[in-house]
């Protein structure tokens, strides 16, 4: 399947509604970037009603690599006493790979 990508601020309930999701799949990724099914009509209003912004497939993954980055920095600059105390334990984040 083909997908695009937008930016949009999440604003919680509402943003995507029970009659959205019946229709199309939106993924959400870190940096506000979402995913939606190129071909469908519907998916592309939303983009409008949340005043999403289009961004290509290369730029949305820069938005979401740069996200990943920052929060792997914040975890590599922690003390290691820290890094092993629940609810930190093994929680690195790790490369998200747009499809």
């Amino acid at each position: 399947m083909a997908y695009k990508y937008c930016v949009a601020e999440c604003w919680g309930k509402g943003f995507i509604t029970h009659s959205d999701a019946s229709k199309y799949q939106v993924s959400g990724f870190p940096g506000n970037v979402w995913q939606i099914p190129a071909d469908n009509q519907d998916a592309n209003l939303w983009v409008n009603k949340v005043a999403g912004v289009w961004k290509t497939k290369e730029e949305a993954q820069a938005i979401v690599d740069a996200i990943v980055a920052q929060g792997q920095a914040a975890w590599d600059a922690l003390p290691d006493s820290e890094k092993n105390r629940e609810p930190f334990v093994n929680r690195r984040p790790t490369a998200i790979v747009l499809e």
